[in-house]
């Protein structure tokens, strides 16, 4: 699902060499946007309000550039979407997540 939505790094490889380079945008366009805009959101509560982030976001932008954090955000959100509609359940809070 985050692959349909253009939210996957673009890959070119050859042999053992592993080249990942931007987001591929490909896809839903504005299914794109909707995930950037609400990851763009979540990264802003992480910086001023760090106690209701997750802290898988706060290491990443030690790490990474916002966009890039922003990104793996919108990523990560597309996966627990398609994982929550494949199981037909109910979104469950990661015990380590816990507040």
């Amino acid at each position: 699902m985050a692959s349909y939505f253009g939210l996957v790094p673009r890959e070119r490889s050859s042999g053992p060499s592993r080249h990942l380079g931007a987001i591929t945008k490909r896809g839903d366009a504005y299914l794109r946007t909707l995930l950037m805009h609400g990851a763009r959101a979540v990264v802003r509560i992480m910086k001023t309000r760090p106690a209701l982030a997750d802290d898988w976001i706060g290491r990443l932008l030690q790490r990474r550039p916002v966009n890039v954090a922003v990104a793996a955000q919108a990523n990560r959100t597309a996966r627990i979407a398609w994982a929550v509609l494949a199981k037909a359940e109910d979104y469950r809070r990661p015990a380590t997540a816990a507040v």
